[in-house]
């Protein structure tokens, strides 16, 4: 083979490398048009209605009423029962402020599935990790996102095995396309950052329970972070970040402390006076 069939052939296998990773990023540019797609959806959280909503039901669950009973304030000022819920799941998608956003959002993870399943057949399955930095920042995004939809759910910290389920991908390396323990951290450091802007939108909002809860939850993941032997030199920059937005919500969390307003929150539900 002379030196030109040679280098003839090297540009035919580049060609053919380019051609793969130019598919990719045209299911990747679609991914994350979705993702832009569910994040403005969740910006709604941050806005006042859901806060509101949510003090109404605390006040019914702490009002003694059974179950998933909860009040609605009429216009003579007075609390009625409206409905019993006996399913958990029922119960669970009341109590979410933002129920209709939740379920418009899991909506658009049918997309992503979708989308998934043509991001696989664009390379070699044995191939994930020579193409894996086109959709590794969209992936830790759509990571951050599903955990922040089972967080307003329920308050929850989403498993990994749940992440790749509502992904469409596989949790095990060994069966194909899956998510990556790194991504799926990066994407719950994302979900810190996120709640801790909750907090304060919560405070603003009149919601002084959601803060107490928030922290709660916060701590719990920092001290399940402090386990973990961080070596990625990316990701033990995200985890120090976490140190912030665990202060940040202290911050808020000792504000309302000094005006007295955690123990309203505890003694009224959800901020009412």
């Amino acid at each position: 083979m002379s030196v030109s069939e040679m280098f003839a052939a090297l540009q035919g296998a580049l060609g053919q490398d380019q051609d793969i990773r130019e598919e990719i990023r045209k299911v990747v540019q679609a991914l994350e048009q979705t993702a832009r797609e569910i994040l403005t959806l969740l910006q709604g959280v941050h806005q006042g209605p859901g806060f509101q909503h949510t003090s109404r039901l605390s006040r019914g669950v702490q009002r003694g009423l059974p179950g998933g009973c909860w009040e609605e304030e009429g216009a003579a000022g007075r609390f009625q029962a409206t409905q019993v819920f006996t399913s958990w799941a029922a119960e669970l998608a009341l109590r979410s402020p933002f129920p209709k956003k939740c379920q418009k959002a899991r909506e658009h993870f049918g997309t992503v599935r979708t989308q998934m399943e043509s991001l696989k057949t664009k390379f070699p399955a044995d191939q994930y990790y020579r193409f894996h930095e086109h959709w590794r920042f969209v992936l830790q995004r759509l990571v951050f996102l599903a955990a922040f939809v089972v967080y307003l759910e329920s308050e929850t910290l989403v498993t990994r095995e749940a992440v790749a389920e509502i992904l469409g991908i596989e949790a095990d390396r060994e069966r194909g396309f899956h998510l990556d323990i790194e991504d799926y951290l990066s994407g719950i450091l994302t979900l810190a950052s996120e709640l801790a802007r909750l907090a304060v939108n919560s405070v603003t909002a009149g919601d002084y329970s959601r803060p107490l809860r928030i922290s709660a939850f916060i701590n719990e993941l920092d001290s399940g972070f402090r386990l973990l032997n961080l070596k990625n030199d990316s990701l033990r920059k995200r985890y120090d970040g976490l140190k912030y937005d665990v202060k940040k919500i202290e911050e808020v969390v000792y504000d309302l402390s000094i005006r007295g307003l955690n123990k309203e929150a505890t003694v009224g539900g959800g901020g009412e006076k």
